[in-house]
C-alpha cells in the first residue's frame, strides 16, 4: 500500500513538471504614417522598409518589414518586433528619405516622412531643387486652372437651369448675362461659353421684347432689344469661329450656334440672314437637317416670304417625312395661291396643297392647328384623308 502511494505521488510530480510555464516575449508593435515627396504631394506606391542592420552596405541590407503607401501616401504595418530600426522609403529600386527610430514593445508609433523639410532638401543637387520648384509652379498653375474650370462648369449648370425656368414666361435673366460675360472673359477660348452667353442675350432680348409688347411698344423700335439680339449674334459667331479653328471642331456645337444665331437674327428682323444661318447649320450637321430646315421655313413663313418658306418646308419634308409642321406650312403657302373657278363657284387649291394638309392631319390630328385645316379642306369640298399616302391626290 505504501509503495503504491509513493509511486502515485512521484507520477503526479512528474506530470506537473513535464509542462513548465513558458516565458512570453515582448509584445509586437505597429507603425503608421504619411509620406510626402519633395513637391509636397503624397508619395503613392512607395515602400516603407524596416531593418535593424545599420552597418552593412545599402545593397546588402535585408528588410524584414515592408509596407506600401496607398493613394493618399499613407501606410501602416503591424507585427513589428521591438528594436532600433533604420526606416527607409523606396520608390521602386530608388532609395529616398530615411529615419532611425526606436520601437518599443506594444508601440503604435507614427513615423511620417516629409521630404519638403529643409534638412532633406539640402541633400538634393541644385538641379534637382530647381526641377522641384518648376514642378511646384506648374502644379500650382494647374490647380488654379482646375478651380476656374470647376467654377465655370457650375456657372454653366446654373445658367442653363435659369434659362429653362425663365423660358415659359420670358423672365429676366440679367444676372445670367452678367455671369456668362464674366465666364467668357475668364476663358475666352471656350466656344461652349460663348454659345451659352449668346443664349442668355437671346433670352434677355425676348424678355425685353415681351415687356414692349405688353406696353404696346414695337420691339423693333427698342434699341435695347436690338442690342441684346445683336450681341447674341456676335456671341454665336465667336463660338463658331473658335470651334471651326480648333484642332477637333465639334459639328454639333457649330450647328447649334448657327441655329441659335438664326433665331436671334429673325427676331431682330434680319430674315434673309437668318435663313442663311439655318442653311449653315444644315451644312455643319446634315443629320439634323430636318430641324434646321423647319426652323428656316417657320421664320420665312412668319415674315410673309412664302416662296422661300415653301422651299424650306419641302427640304424639311425630304429630310424627315414624319415631321408635321413643314406640311402645315406648305399647305398654308399653297392655299394662299388658290384660284376661284367661276363655273363651279369653288376655290381650286394648287397641286400639293390638299396632300400636305392631309399628311399634317395624319401626323398631328390633335395639334391646335388641326381644326383650322379641317375647315379649309371642307371649304374646298375635299374629303379628309387620314390614310394619306405620298402620291395620292
Amino acid at each position: 500500500m505504501l509503495k503504491r502511494t509513493l509511486i502515485a505521488a512521484v507520477a503526479m510530480f512528474a506530470t506537473v513538471f513535464a509542462a513548465p510555464v513558458l516565458a512570453q516575449g515582448p509584445a509586437p508593435a505597429s507603425v503608421h504614417g504619411h509620406v510626402n515627396d519633395p513637391t509636397g504631394a503624397p508619395m503613392v506606391g512607395a515602400q516603407v522598409k524596416f531593418t535593424t542592420d545599420k552597418t552593412s552596405e545599402a545593397k546588402d541590407r535585408k528588410y524584414p518589414y515592408s509596407f506600401d503607401t496607398d493613394a493618399n501616401g499613407n501606410y501602416k504595418g503591424t507585427g513589428i518586433a521591438p528594436g532600433d530600426y533604420l526606416i527607409q522609403v523606396f520608390k521602386g529600386a530608388v532609395a529616398a528619405d530615411y529615419q532611425t527610430v526606436t520601437i518599443k514593445a506594444g508601440d503604435d508609433k507614427t513615423v511620417d516622412f516629409d521630404m519638403t523639410r529643409e534638412e532633406y532638401m539640402k541633400t538634393l543637387t541644385p538641379e534637382q531643387r530647381q526641377q522641384i520648384e518648376e514642378f511646384k509652379k506648374k502644379n500650382a498653375a494647374t490647380v488654379d486652372a482646375n478651380k476656374v474650370i470647376a467654377q465655370l462648369n457650375a456657372t454653366l449648370k446654373q445658367t442653363r437651369a435659369d434659362l429653362a425656368a425663365a423660358a415659359p414666361t420670358k423672365g429676366d435673366v440679367t444676372t445670367d448675362v452678367t455671369n456668362m460675360k464674366q465666364a467668357t472673359d475668364a476663358k475666352p477660348d471656350q466656344s461652349i461659353l460663348w454659345v451659352t452667353y449668346g443664349d442668355t442675350l437671346l433670352a434677355q432680348g425676348d424678355h425685353l421684347a415681351a415687356a414692349d409688347k405688353a406696353a404696346g411698344k414695337p420691339a423693333m423700335s427698342d434699341d435695347d432689344v436690338l442690342k441684346q439680339y445683336g450681341d447674341a449674334v456676335n456671341a454665336y459667331q465667336k463660338a463658331i469661329d473658335i470651334d471651326t479653328k480648333s484642332a477637333k471642331p465639334n459639328p454639333e456645337q457649330i450647328a447649334a450656334a448657327y441655329n441659335q444665331m438664326g433665331t436671334a437674327l429673325s427676331r431682330s428682323g434680319k430674315t434673309a440672314d437668318a435663313a442663311t444661318a439655318f442653311e449653315s447649320a444644315v451644312k455643319a450637321q446634315p443629320t439634323k437637317a430636318a430641324m434646321y430646315y423647319k426652323n428656316e421655313a417657320v421664320v420665312l413663313f412668319n415674315s410673309n416670304q412664302s416662296d422661300g418658306a415653301l422651299t424650306a418646308a419641302d427640304k424639311a419634308i425630304a429630310a424627315d417625312p414624319n415631321s408635321p409642321d413643314p406640311y402645315w406650312i406648305k399647305g398654308q403657302v399653297l392655299i394662299a395661291k388658290s384660284t376661284f373657278d367661276q363655273k363651279t363657284q369653288k376655290l381650286s387649291a394648287p397641286p400639293g396643297c390638299v396632300d400636305a394638309y392631309n399628311k399634317f392631319l395624319q401626323l398631328a390630328p390633335d395639334d391646335p392647328k388641326a381644326q383650322g385645316v379641317r375647315e379649309v379642306l371642307a371649304s374646298l369640298g375635299e374629303k379628309i384623308d387620314l390614310n394619306y399616302k405620298k402620291g395620292k391626290k
